[in-house]
């Protein structure tokens, strides 16, 4: 199967007066898994069911390996759609549904035969061929759903938050399935959650959708560690936010006054990376900073930037504590991974925090 790239140039779609899609720029390459992440409501799915012919965009082009395909009907545009629900007709066979698109199209029984047979083989379920969906498990009439869908030999998969209706423990299953047979076809699959953890353990890159606009395009990684606005910072893991007054800024030194906290001088790596606005905030994960109990002097220690707290609330989670520390007038986040044996800081108990530079992200607000 040859693999194909999807771009979207300009594409804008308005209902009314409400822009439901602005000037959406996006180049997905060929066989690559990419996930569109947002929350309810940030245009994610619109411009999935915009590229599968659903929605008609009011301006721009949708190209699919390079031929502009927006006014190409659905039927006719080789892209199949796992949907949220999964669809399948419940008075049909696992068999019939799965060979339903093909019987569509009027294809020799034996060529239906032979490829129902290859997509029940590659989803696990040519055990369950003669079962009604109501007889299957979530997971299983999931993959009734992707055998339906891979069986017309799509040129691009769109997948609808195909794992909303799973549990837990079946949701990290089936998304490595996914994967793992997105890999195997090597078919362009584009996959729609506004499950950050979903979005970062299976895409190849993502790009991060608010308000119809689409935010930062990037690997799962690269989203994370550089984030380019706060949005994108709070909605891919969690972010402290420190928002302060620029002070001074140098070729290796940026200062901000902290409201409420006092002054923090930040080291510089790139200076052509800070916004160029008089108020900023620094930014940091809570897992990347260190604790140390007490508010001792930490003056010298030029590794990292120490604020004096108190701990006013903790949260044993497991693989680590999550401490809430009041930090003058902030409220700062920090992770510690535990481990049998580790003391935990007790609520109320005087604390240090230190931050190093090289985790800081500067940020406009």
């Amino acid at each position: 199967m040859k693999k194909v790239s999807v771009e979207c140039r300009n594409i804008r779609l308005a209902y009314g007066k409400t822009e439901v899609l602005k000037d959406i720029n996006l180049v997905i390459e060929p066989g690559e898994f990419f996930a569109l992440l947002g929350p309810s409501g940030s245009g994610k799915s619109t411009l999935l069911r915009l590229i599968a012919g659903f929605n008609q965009q009011n301006s721009g082009q949708l190209l699919v390996d390079g031929a502009d395909i927006s006014h190409v009907p659905p039927h006719k545009r080789n892209i199949g759609m796992v949907f949220q629900s999964y669809a399948l007709w419940p008075h049909m066979s696992v068999w019939d549904n799965v060979a339903f698109g093909l019987v569509e199209r009027r294809l020799p029984k034996a060529e239906i035969q032979e490829k129902v047979q290859s997509a029940l083989e590659l989803v696990g379920l040519e055990a369950f061929a003669t079962r009604r969906p109501n007889e299957l498990s979530g997971g299983q009439q999931q993959r009734v759903a992707l055998a339906r869908t891979i069986v017309i030999e799509p040129q691009v998969l769109l997948l609808d938050e195909p794992l909303s209706n799973l549990d837990q423990k079946l949701r990290v299953q089936m998304r490595q399935e996914l994967l793992a047979l997105q890999r195997r076809l090597g078919i362009t699959t584009i996959f729609v959650t506004h499950d950050q953890e979903e979005a970062m353990t299976t895409a190849d890159r993502m790009a991060v959708m608010d308000q119809g606009i689409v935010q930062q395009v990037g690997t799962p990684a690269n989203l994370f560690d550089y984030p380019c606005n706060r949005f994108v910072a709070n909605f891919v893991g969690t972010m402290n936010m420190l928002e302060g007054q620029v002070q001074e800024r140098s070729a290796n030194m940026l200062q901000l006054h902290i409201d409420g906290v006092g002054l923090l001088k930040v080291p510089l790596v790139d200076e052509g990376s800070v916004p160029e606005q008089n108020r900023l905030a620094a930014s940091f994960r809570p897992h990347t900073v260190q604790l140390e109990s007490g508010n001792m002097n930490k003056g010298n220690d030029a590794r990292y930037i120490w604020i004096p707290g108190t701990v006013i609330r903790s949260e044993f989670l497991g693989e680590f504590t999550r401490y809430e520390i009041q930090c003058g007038e902030k409220t700062i986040i920090a992770d510690q991974s535990h481990y049998s044996g580790l003391p935990q800081h007790t609520v109320g108990a005087p604390i240090s925090i230190g931050i190093e530079p090289t985790q800081i992200r500067l940020l406009p607000i």
